[in-house]
């Protein structure tokens, strides 16, 4: 009991701040999941591996662009801890400016590999037919994207979270309506296949980043910051400090998504029931992954207010609850996993062959829970202290040195197939939460002494 009191107060507002937030994120993957849920069941196997081929390799390229924005959340977080509203208003700026040239080039190379390198990956053929044009839309839906994330992260930064948890809802419900109508073939509207829930992304990603734009700047809580705010005027100092921010957490993200998608595209050799299955127990990993990044986002915020105040103990209680957080909601989401393994993959099809795979993989996910919340949330706290090179450092250790190898070995050479590679992934997660953590502990004691001798 004394140890829940002395981190109550933590707790209490960790979650205040984080459930916005964890509702907001894991719209990203709710993106993802309607797809495959209507695709699935509207469309068959082979549209359903298609989704999971052309999503598992443009996962790599919206965790480049979530990185990116995730620059400026850190940095706004800190300066208003010191009540700076005018540099926050020019970070705003240059943010949006950034994450537009951003969603451009990430555009540019989706569709460079819709062309160029889906058809030689050796997947099934009319797997890449139908997975083509749904990934060349998925890249036109990554500019809304970026813009949306743009204001959505000025806006946490400052500790207002409800607004695009809403958003993100209504997107949500709207990308499934017009996903059923576009798929299906509704109200007059022809059948579309694969292709209609790339539209119906497009939409919806466009829509909510309007809508996060119109709530910044008519909302009378943002005027104060604002009033510095000339998007004709970008500063290179600041752009470099957020890309210096920015670009790693870019990077931790994508060594870490990356190694998923490699994993993807190895069990796709295999056969497009596995590829199927795969897509099962990732999309429902992801969303759980993305719930723990709504909680590392928060304890990147809270970090950076303590961390700019000089608040050490502050900065060490709450960090430590925002484990203690995450460990607790991945415990269930492991149970979960196990008890339902094969009633789970029924949201996304009857396909026996694919229930079985996926009932499997899904064993295995419930195994690396924990470790998958404890790397993330300790990503987002290392990166609210502004320390973002040397977790970058440990993530591609983890995933490309000791996960991905390892899961090739088992999975291809070895012999055990998809669940052969799952296991290498669990050993990378691994890997990262205990040295995240290590990373953790050496840098809040450095910052208590550099605390301690200003004093």
């Amino acid at each position: 009991m004394p140890l829940y009191h002395k981190y109550k107060p933590h707790y209490r507002d960790n979650l205040k701040l984080a459930i916005p937030v964890v509702i907001s994120q894991v719209g990203h993957t709710l993106v993802q999941f309607a797809d495959s849920v209507i695709v699935g069941h509207f469309a068959g196997t082979i549209s359903l591996a298609a989704v999971a081929l052309a999503t598992n390799i443009f996962s790599v390229v919206i965790v480049i662009g979530l990185g990116i924005s995730y620059g400026s959340t850190p940095l706004i977080a800190q300066l208003n801890g010191r009540s700076d509203y005018n540099e926050c208003g020019k970070l705003l700026s240059n943010s949006l400016f950034i994450n537009i040239i951003c969603g451009l080039l990430l555009f540019g190379i989706t569709l460079t590999v819709a062309f160029f390198l889906l058809p030689d990956l050796h997947q099934t053929p009319e797997v890449v037919r139908q997975a083509e044009p749904f990934l060349m839309l998925l890249g036109l839906s990554v500019i809304p994207m970026m813009i949306f994330n743009t204001f959505k992260q000025f806006a946490e930064g400052l500790g207002f979270t409800k607004q695009a948890m809403l958003i993100s809802i209504w997107g949500n419900i709207i990308n499934i309506i017009l996903g059923v109508t576009f798929v299906k073939g509704l109200f007059g509207i022809p059948p579309m296949g694969v292709k209609g829930v790339g539209y119906s992304t497009l939409i919806d990603r466009t829509i909510m980043a309007l809508a996060m734009g119109f709530y910044i700047f008519k909302s009378a809580r943002f005027k104060k910051y604002l009033k510095s705010f000339v998007l004709r005027r970008i500063s290179r100092s600041r752009a470099v400090q957020i890309l210096r921010i920015g670009a790693p957490v870019a990077l931790q993200y994508t060594f870490e998504i990356s190694a998923f998608t490699g994993a993807a595209i190895l069990i796709g050799t295999i056969g497009y029931h596995e590829q199927a299955a795969h897509q099962v127990a990732i999309n429902l990993a992801s969303m759980t992954y993305m719930m723990a990044s709504g909680l590392s986002a928060a304890a990147a915020i809270k970090t950076g207010n303590y961390f700019g105040a000089n608040d050490h103990a502050g900065l060490r209680h709450s960090a430590i609850s925002s484990y203690h957080i995450v460990l607790a909601f991945m415990f269930i989401t492991a149970c979960i996993f196990t008890l339902g393994n094969h009633l789970l993959p029924l949201m996304y099809t009857t396909d026996k062959i694919v229930i079985d795979i996926a009932g499997q993989l899904l064993i295995i996910a419930a195994l690396f829970q924990l470790f998958d919340g404890a790397q993330v949330v300790g990503l987002g706290i290392l990166r609210g202290m502004g320390d973002v090179n040397i977790p970058t450092g440990i993530t591609f250790i983890a995933y490309w040195v000791i996960g991905l190898p390892i899961g090739y070995l088992l999975g291809m050479k070895l012999g055990f197939g998809a669940t052969g590679i799952w296991y290498g992934l669990v050993l990378g997660l691994m890997a990262s939460a205990i040295l995240l953590f290590v990373r953790f502990q050496f840098i809040s004691k450095k910052h208590r002494s550099a605390t301690i001798s200003r004093l």
